[in-house]
């Protein structure tokens, strides 16, 4: 059954898609505790919990009297979020990324005020926006790549990686921006003390006067509403009418490419972007930002100019210029070396701690289960290749790792195929098909 809240917030996101300039008040009091149960609920059961060390099945036991309390503490703005627990989780094969691990209480309400700020943003967010969003994902946003290349005369690519953005977004633009649809002082001090609750790291609090409570739910709200108006929606009114050529967004989360026809334009719109991100104390990335030549000419320009075609990576994928049986461009994808470089290392981390603490009748099911996981994400068009080589090299390790269980050889290679016989693991395949028949001329 719908709760109250969840009729309003359906009222409000009508009304939000009717009049996309007004501005809403009286949202906070939607939190109320049969709501904030709801949303208690919905929360993933098994994520570490934060510097209080409650998990979720302990902040159950008493779930109405916690809920009823937070109520009244929020009620009478006594209510303050607990500071995150930092942790590192591997970035690439250099370098970690800081997140914070909020208390399953600050998820709840996170969780509320993600549903809340969802009924009014959604309706306003563009269609080139991917990442975080009901319906929306990273193979749809890949294959609006593949669409836009083979249907448009694109012929160069903006790259542009914004530095540690989750770690510098202005508290102040922030708040000025969701004041556009927003007129609720309560719901915007309550965002307010999320944005400055700090972090705990080895026992001491960190204050934060820049950045999103990255780890906690509503991070990925709060960047989508600041790009929405600092990119995607700056983009499509004044950059877009300016262009004489083709100009596309895709973005997903704080990862986007620009993909441009004419390369004076290209160069115009990374200069355009570099100043609108610094206008809102944001500066890109140097090392990994750029402005390539990419499309359907881009073999035969490379050829000419005697250097390598052009490629670019963007979620995890590699995509270069490629032709179909019959001559036609084609976009081509593939894993990222270091992606697949990552992925074998975790593999062969995971089979060696895993060798001797389990039965292999145990593991052996986990494993198939990362191996499909493998080829859900990574099994685009295009790609089999790669897939197929991390599926030959899971098997390669995972002998090496059996027979070293004991100083005893468990397989050789004959008897290893015998075992594979008899406990198969998934082979690759390809899911997601992101082709299409349509070719621009």
């Amino acid at each position: 059954m719908e709760t109250r809240t969840q009729i309003i917030l359906e009222r409000i996101a009508g009304r939000a898609q009717r009049e996309r300039e007004v501005r809403f008040n009286n949202l906070a009091y939607l939190l109320d505790e049969e709501f904030l149960k709801e949303c208690y609920n919905k929360l993933e059961r098994n994520r570490a919990g934060g510097i209080d060390g409650v998990s979720w099945q302990e902040y159950g036991k008493e779930l109405e009297g916690n809920i009823k309390g937070l109520v009244e503490r929020m009620k009478a703005k006594r209510y303050k979020p607990q500071a995150a627990k930092r942790v590192y989780i591997p970035k690439d094969e250099h370098s970690e990324r800081p997140l914070g691990l909020p208390a399953v209480e600050d998820k709840t309400v996170q969780k509320g005020t993600t549903c809340i700020l969802g009924a009014i943003y959604e309706q306003d967010f563009l269609d080139c926006s991917y990442g975080f969003r009901p319906g929306r994902d990273c193979h749809q946003a890949l294959k609006a790549i593949n669409t836009i290349f083979t249907q448009k005369p694109i012929n160069h690519v903006v790259e542009a990686d914004i530095k540690g953005f989750f770690d510098h977004v202005s508290h102040a633009k922030l708040v000025g921006l969701l004041s556009r649809r927003i007129n609720d002082p309560s719901l915007l001090f309550l965002i307010e003390r999320f944005l400055k609750a700090g972090y705990m790291e080895e026992g001491i609090w960190h204050e934060s006067d820049e950045g999103t409570p990255q780890g906690g739910n509503l991070s990925p709200m709060l960047a989508n509403i600041f790009l929405h108006y600092v990119l995607d929606e700056w983009l499509e009114k004044e950059i877009k009418p300016r262009m004489r050529g083709v100009v596309r967004l895709v973005r997903y989360a704080d990862d986007f490419i620009c993909m441009v026809q004419y390369a004076d334009e290209a160069e115009e719109i990374m200069t355009a972007i570099k100043a609108r991100f610094a206008e809102y104390g944001l500066e890109l990335n140097a090392a990994k930002s750029r402005v390539i030549s990419f499309g359907r000419y881009e073999e035969e320009n490379a050829q000419r100019q005697n250097r390598n075609a052009n490629t670019f990576d963007f979620l995890g994928f590699t995509h270069y210029c490629g032709q179909s049986r019959k001559g036609n461009f084609l976009l081509g994808r593939k894993t990222s070396g270091k992606k697949f470089r990552k992925k074998c290392a975790a593999m062969n981390a995971w089979l060696k701690a895993v060798r001797n603490a389990y039965p292999a009748k145990e593991w052996w099911q986990v494993l198939k289960a990362k191996l499909t996981g493998h080829y859900r994400y990574y099994g685009v068009s295009g790609n089999y290749a790669m897939i197929s080589c991390f599926h030959k090299e899971t098997l390669k390790l995972a002998m090496k790792w059996m027979n070293r269980r004991s100083q005893r050889k468990t397989f050789s290679g004959e008897s290893y195929g015998e075992y594979l016989k008899r406990h198969p693991l998934p082979i690759p395949k390809i899911v997601h098909n992101f082709y299409t028949l349509k070719f621009a001329t």
